[in-house]
């Protein structure tokens, strides 16, 4: 590696790849032309137009490390005339998104068959799609995975050097104009910020669809609580392949797990950022949000656009014909200087949904987010169980749940006398104590509840194409965080409550340092202030916002931080008087 800190870094072994698993071949560098109306098997896309594939390209990136790539482009093409769609990420270059797909969601999210041609690499555009709109999409295999050499680096300075490299060799090659840009969900869209921040010369525009915006405090030990279960178990142990091992952010949880400088490196500076960028983002996705909203905020170029969509990540970029023909739009006019009349696409674009079988609200257009005309009102916590809106109760009471215990928690609701929308970031301001130990692991949640007191569901995906039409028809086996939201999240270890205010992005989610550890004194009570996920939901006459407050995340399904509560006994919540517990909402 030519990244050092001052922190040993961990590394866990990986799976060595193994043939035909995730797509894989053994190293074969060859050409291959795939002739217009090729298809890689039945019931998948059919090729319209000719596309030349460099399987196993190998790029030497600056510490000598050998990464290998597919690239698939028009044949034919004048010498300098392609523009180029970086498509970066661990999880394998060649025919696994299909795959992937199949895997990992209920009923293939409804994207019908020969949407995708199966040259997709997993969560990246389709080459059948791109090539035959003259871009040429290079799949890469970043750092240790697959055959590509070196201990893989998720994110950090490490990938963003590889990625500088990596773009200014594909500028340099003879059919290459220039001009590259990225694309992709999750990985390769988190990876393009920090790609980005380093200013690559040839760099000309990025889409990150769905981008994280640090590993620390939205990801791997949001609000302090070990929270990386996901990627060690099915990530890790059954996607990644590799030859030389991974750096362990479960090991390195457990060795530091207060934020140090290879935590730290794996926040990306957006205020580097200066290039055309397209972002995405989605009320329901659990990790990838509140990147977004970063970035739409700090990213500084005029050229910056925020489309908020109310689907699941794969689905926009998959099964959402207008969020890739608006992408194309996109990189035509910077990629291939097109004036396309691109730059009269509204700046931002919100979504709010409706949960159950309504459909959601799309392509609302906004002036900026936060949304300029939003009016934070306060939610006061009742000792009745009521929110009192803008109104502190009079009398002081105290409610407590079992913190050991999932099914135990304390709830709040105010039910809604007028539609209205709630649209941006809310957070929680609540006095607690516990008479049983020197810290606190605290979970809420924003339910929303019919007018007849049943909890409600969003679905995260179109109803069209598939075999139900309710949500209570959907099986106990497909009822996943990946079609299903319950409401937005916030968590947060009492001890990790130092706030940086110079460094929030916004009042209602505060910047925790994650420094130092502040143990609070049993019996004692001490003030927490909780960033609430971002929300966009309308409530009916009738309905009502319930505020569920645990020691367990409540979400639709464990994103990896039950098994790491460290709780014990009650958790009291106190309220009124001197103890104004709150909720802060964003009305639009």
């Amino acid at each position: 590696m030519s990244v050092n800190f001052n922190t040993p870094v961990p590394v866990e072994e990986l799976k060595e790849p193994t043939l035909n698993y995730g797509g894989y071949q053994t190293l074969n560098p060859r050409t291959e032309t795939l002739p217009k109306g090729y298809s890689t098997a039945p019931g998948r896309r059919i090729l319209s137009c000719d596309i030349l594939v460099q399987h196993d390209v190998s790029i030497i990136v600056r510490d000598g490390c050998k990464l290998y790539a597919d690239i698939y482009r028009p044949p034919n093409e004048p010498a300098r005339s392609t523009p180029a769609i970086l498509c970066w990420s661990p999880f394998g270059k060649k025919f696994n998104g299909i795959e992937s797909l199949r895997l990992m969601t209920p009923w293939n999210l409804g994207i019908p068959d020969g949407t995708l041609s199966g040259l997709e690499k997993f969560e990246a555009p389709d080459p059948a799609e791109f090539v035959d709109r003259g871009y040429a999409v290079i799949n890469v295999d970043s750092r240790g995975a697959f055959d590509s050499e070196g201990i893989m680096a998720i994110m950090g300075t490490q990938e963003a050097q590889d990625g500088y490299d990596v773009i200014e060799w594909i500028a340099q090659q003879p059919w290459c104009n220039g001009n590259v840009g990225m694309a992709g969900n999750s990985h390769l869209a988190i990876v393009q910020w920090f790609i980005a921040a380093l200013r690559p010369p040839s760099l000309k525009a990025i889409a990150p669809w769905e981008g994280c915006g640090d590993l620390y405090r939205e990801q791997f030990a949001r609000g302090g609580i070990y929270g990386g279960d996901l990627f060690d178990h099915l990530i890790t142990k059954y996607i990644l392949r590799g030859r030389s091992g991974i750096e362990s952010f479960r090991k390195m949880f457990q060795q530091h797990p207060l934020a140090n400088d290879w935590w730290n490196d794996k926040r990306p500076d957006m205020t580097k950022i200066n290039i055309p960028t397209y972002i995405t983002g989605t009320w329901t996705n659990t990790m990838h949000g509140m990147g977004a909203i970063r970035g739409w905020m700090e990213v500084d170029s005029p050229h910056k656009w925020l489309r908020w969509h109310p689907y699941q990540e794969w689905y926009d970029i998959w099964g959402n014909q207008d969020g890739r023909d608006e992408l194309l739009s996109f990189f035509d006019r910077y990629l291939k200087g097109i004036e396309n009349d691109w730059e009269s696409t509204p700046k931002v674009r919100m979504a709010i949904l409706r949960y159950g079988e309504k459909e959601p609200l799309a392509n609302l257009v906004e002036d900026n987010f936060p949304i300029p005309r939003t009016n934070y009102r306060k939610a006061y916590l009742n000792s009745d169980g009521r929110l009192n809106l803008d109104t502190a109760p009079r009398q002081s009471g105290q409610i407590s749940y079992d913190s050991e215990n999932p099914e135990d928690t304390a709830k709040f609701t105010y039910t809604f006398t007028e539609r209205t929308q709630l649209v941006g970031i809310s957070k929680a301001v609540l006095y607690m104590r516990c008479d049983d130990m020197d810290d606190m692991d605290i979970f809420i949640v924003l339910n929303k509840l019919s007018a007849t007191g049943e909890k409600l569901l969003n679905l995260n995906i179109p109803w069209s194409n598939l075999p139900v039409s309710k949500i209570s028809d959907i099986p106990a086996d497909k009822r996943t965080e990946v079609i299903l939201y319950q409401g937005p999240t916030g968590i947060l270890r009492a001890s990790n409550r130092d706030i940086d205010s110079s460094r929030s992005m916004h009042p209602n989610w505060p910047f925790y340092t994650h420094e130092k550890e502040e143990k609070i004194t049993p019996g004692s009570v001490v003030r927490l202030e909780i960033g609430i996920w971002g929300m966009g939901v309308e409530y009916e006459s009738g309905e009502t916002l319930e505020l569920s407050i645990s020691g367990f995340y409540q979400g639709i399904s464990n994103f990896g931080t039950t098994d790491h509560v460290q709780n014990k006994g009650k958790h009291w919540i106190h309220v009124g008087r001197d103890y104004d517990s709150h909720l802060i909402l964003p009305w639009i």
